[in-house]
């Protein structure tokens, strides 16, 4: 990647970690106690270091993953400041709240497949942090056994884009690994 580039996608990067942090101000995961912005960081650094992927875009809307969906943001905001690239990664990760759930799950999933491959690795990197914490929590066992399905579910929905990504087949056999280990104790 050029110079030039690479301070251009890091000034992305940049900008997106603040916009989030600022998106996400106040909230806190489920415990109630840690910060929401925790969790965007650490699907960023699964995408980035584990997953080994370096497209800037993608880590941007790792980091704005859940924006849309949580925060009075929109698409039009995400498309302004980060562009149309980032702002479809980001409304595809983006379940409609219109739709009663069994069809607002059916309608992100057929979205979901049919978006940006990098779109579905932040999914894979998303269930994998969710799953963790889960773990970490030792979360009730119907829970568990939810977001187990919930990663199965992206996994399935990923598998054909890693014959073509090596991302993609890396992110698919580490959450692959965490879902085998969470089945202990499901």
């Amino acid at each position: 990647m050029a110079k030039r580039d690479e301070t251009r996608g890091m000034e992305l990067i940049q900008r997106a970690a603040s916009f989030a942090a600022r998106a996400h101000a106040g909230h806190t995961r489920a415990d109630g106690a840690t910060p929401y912005f925790s969790h965007v960081v650490r699907v960023t650094l699964v995408l980035r270091h584990e997953y080994r992927c370096e497209d800037p875009e993608a880590i941007a809307a790792a980091l704005l993953h859940d924006t849309i969906e949580d925060t009075p943001t929109d698409y039009d905001d995400i498309a302004e400041n980060f562009g149309d690239g980032v702002a479809r990664i980001v409304a595809a990760l983006t379940k409609s709240m219109i739709l009663p759930e069994p069809e607002r799950e059916v309608d992100y999933d057929r979205r979901l497949s049919a978006a940006d491959w990098r779109a579905r690795l932040i999914k894979l990197a998303d269930v994998y942090d969710n799953l963790s914490d889960m773990l970490q929590t030792r979360e009730k066992r119907k829970s568990l056994a939810k977001m187990i399905a919930k990663a199965e579910r992206a996994m399935k929905l990923a598998k054909g884009d890693a014959k073509r990504r090596e991302e993609t087949a890396r992110a698919i056999a580490i959450v692959a690994a965490l879902v085998k280990h969470a089945r202990v104790f499901a």
